[in-house]
């Protein structure tokens, strides 16, 4: 009996111990494939080890990677949830940034800041949570820029598969894009990354009204047996350069950890025939480049590329993080060093570069504030070569999904992109655009502006914002957060009045008159300490500039002096209806303090009288009489004092209460 329970105990073990060993190789085999950016053939190992039960943080965090990297935002997410739930303590800050992106691919967008805000904590130095500090309301903002594109799909030349990465061709009759449709001899073979057939080069006709028709595979050398695609032609389409695989004379080449790299190459047409193209010098086969777009005067190059220098370089990450370079191309036909777009590029992932004939620079991006995954992004080129202030063009062109590859005819209005959202034919479909800013239903002006400390420049948290129009109507109001930023979308050709203020400080103003087209603008404001600001729950007559509300000896009546500044106090109220008033009076030393106390009831109750006769509601108005118990000077009973000494105690506070929303004054 002893025996066969040792038997039995011998035999369990050594199952386990077989299953462990089991798992322990399927591990070292997945982050061997992932390592060589495998992420296709890694998923299903570590999906196996965790529907097995095999579950680590490194397990989640490479399994939603490996999704991340294919561009599957939805089921990543599902993995970095568990991974954030389960074994948060040791989450590198570089997921929190791709967690947020995946919880905006499903529309989580407040969860998503949450995140982002962690990142900024984490990582105040990446460019990525500086973006989302200084745009809380990036949202709005993007929203401000949609709805100038009417999009469709470019249904007559997709596929199943992956369509993308349009370029014109032959005076812009013609479109060429990449593929992976299992159409040619490349059949039987998989990229070991999405495990889609490797993709090829397509050219479509393009008709008057920029749809695409008779697609068919590009003829000549440019394709092999690895992936080709984003290309950019010259104008006259004898010379072109692309995106293939570190391939040449029919060798594959790796970088040191075996990872077959992206390199741009040139073909030059000779007649009808494109010559073998010829990678370009800048190329390495330690790091990639992609994704080239001529200048429209075609002295510039623009690409993608993970060189060492770029924003988000680490020689530790092999794939995730590229930003955008370029290079002139001079004279003799060689090439300038490569110089980073760095007021562009981001720690996260910028690439398919257009330059459209206006020198307006298109990109993708993941690092810019967006609505998730790629969205394409706008910039102006200046003259110098420095590039203006990057713009989200908004949607239908971005969503949560990723939006890239975007190319536009400046004279036609017309052009394509490309994206994997849902209703597509395949995983990413070519979509053809017009742009038109007539679909706007209205005029819109965004205003958007920072508060900041007038001493020391610095943002300030907490401060209310208010927009009125003409006739004092709350258009808008808001709390700014730890970067001072607000912004409200406003009507066109209208006057406003804006104001910021915070407790402990004074107010700042702005009298302006929208533009009548389309626009936005920034307008600061700067505050200054101030002991006795709105906030304060003080006083608000020095606020207000106001003289002190006086009396004559022994009366209550209201004097015409009196009136003109009670008439500040009068609109001060109407400009902020949420808020109250205790009307406090006070008296003179000089008779019994019992009727001192009765005299200043009636004067508050009189100055309280005078505003409701002229418009305040009496909701809004208490009124209390402190009689000669809070003299401003020396002058109290059986002290020799001049008239004018006296008169100084005869007078009336206003004190501000029910502030609400505009501070959080108690």
């Amino acid at each position: 009996m002893k025996l066969k329970y040792i038997s039995t105990l011998l035999l369990v073990t050594f199952i386990l111990n077989f299953s462990s060993a089991q798992k322990k190789s399927d591990l070292e085999k997945a982050n061997k494939k992932y390592d060589q950016l495998a992420f296709f053939e890694a998923q299903k190992l570590y999906k196996k080890l965790f529907e097995d039960g095999y579950e680590s943080p490194e397990i989640l965090s490479k399994l939603a990677d490996a999704y991340y990297f294919n561009d599957e935002l939805e089921k990543s997410n599902k993995y970095y949830t568990l991974l954030f739930e389960k074994y948060k303590e040791s989450v590198k800050p570089e997921y929190y940034f791709r967690h947020a992106q995946t919880l905006k691919a499903t529309g989580q967008y407040q969860k998503a800041d949450e995140l982002m805000a962690t990142f900024n904590s984490f990582k105040g130095f990446d460019s990525r949570a500086k973006k989302y500090s200084d745009e809380p309301n990036y949202l709005q903002i993007i929203d401000f820029q949609s709805g100038r594109f009417i999009i469709k799909n470019a249904e007559d030349v997709n596929s199943y598969t992956s369509d993308f990465g349009t370029a014109y061709y032959d005076a812009k009759d013609k479109v060429v894009f990449a593929t992976s449709r299992d159409t040619s001899s490349l059949i039987n073979r998989r990229h070991t990354w999405s495990g889609q057939a490797f993709l090829e080069l397509y050219e479509a006709d393009e008709t008057n009204a920029g749809e695409l028709r008779n697609a068919k595979e590009f003829k000549g050398v440019l394709n092999t047996r690895f992936h080709e695609s984003t290309p950019t032609f010259t104008k006259d389409g004898n010379t072109v350069y692309f995106t293939r695989n570190n391939y040449s004379e029919g060798v594959a080449r790796q970088d040191i950890d075996g990872v077959n790299r992206l390199k741009i190459y040139k073909s030059v047409k000779k007649g009808k025939r494109w010559l073998q193209p010829v990678e370009l010098p800048f190329n390495s086969d330690e790091y990639s480049t992609a994704h080239p777009a001529l200048s429209p005067d075609e002295t510039k190059l623009y690409f993608s590329s993970d060189m060492p220098g770029s924003v988000g370089y680490d020689m530790r990450e092999k794939f995730g993080k590229s930003d955008l370079w370029v290079v002139d191309i001079l004279e003799d036909g060689n090439y300038s060093e490569p110089r980073n777009l760095e007021n562009v590029n981001t720690e996260g992932r910028e690439s398919f570069p257009f330059v459209s004939s206006n020198n307006t620079l298109y990109f993708a991006s993941t690092g810019h504030q967006g609505l998730g995954g790629l969205d394409v992004f706008a910039s102006s080129i200046k003259p110098d070569g420095s590039v203006s202030n990057v713009v989200n063009i908004g949607s239908p062109i971005n969503t949560q999904y990723d939006d890239f590859s975007f190319i536009i005819n400046d004279g036609s209005k017309r052009g394509y992109f490309s994206s994997n959202r849902p209703g597509g034919i395949g995983d990413d479909d070519i979509y053809s655009f017009i742009q038109t800013e007539e679909m706007r239903k209205e005029c819109e002006h965004l205003l958007s502006g920072t508060v900041t400390d007038k001493n020391t420049g610095a943002p300030i948290d907490g401060a209310l914002v208010t927009v009125l129009d003409a006739n004092n109507n709350v258009v808008g109001d808001l709390i700014t957060k730890a970067n001072g930023k607000f912004v409200f979308k406003l009507e066109c050709d209208k006057q406003y009045f804006l104001r910021g203020e915070k407790r402990e400080y004074g107010t700042d103003e702005d009298l302006f008159t929208t533009p009548s087209q389309t626009d936005y603008s920034d307008i600061p404001l700067e505050l200054s300490k101030n002991k006795q600001a709105l906030a304060d729950c003080d006083d608000i007559a020095p606020l207000l500039n106001i003289k002190q509300i006086y009396f004559d000896f022994d009366k209550s009546n209201i004097r015409p002096d009196a009136a003109a500044e009670l008439t500040k106090i009068k609109a001060f109220m109407e400009l902020y209806p949420q808020i109250a008033v205790e009307i406090r009076s006070h008296t003179d030393s000089r008779a019994p303090d019992d009727y001192n106390d009765a005299l200043s009831d009636r004067r508050a109750r009189s100055t309280r009288q005078w505003l409701i006769d002229n418009g305040i509601d009496a909701s809004r108005l208490t009124a209390k009489g402190y009689g000669e118990r809070q003299l401003l000077n020396k002058c109290s009973n059986g002290v020799e004092c001049t008239p004018e000494e006296h008169q100084l105690n005869r007078r009336s506070e206003f004190i501000i209460s029910g502030l609400g929303k505009i501070s959080n004054c108690n």
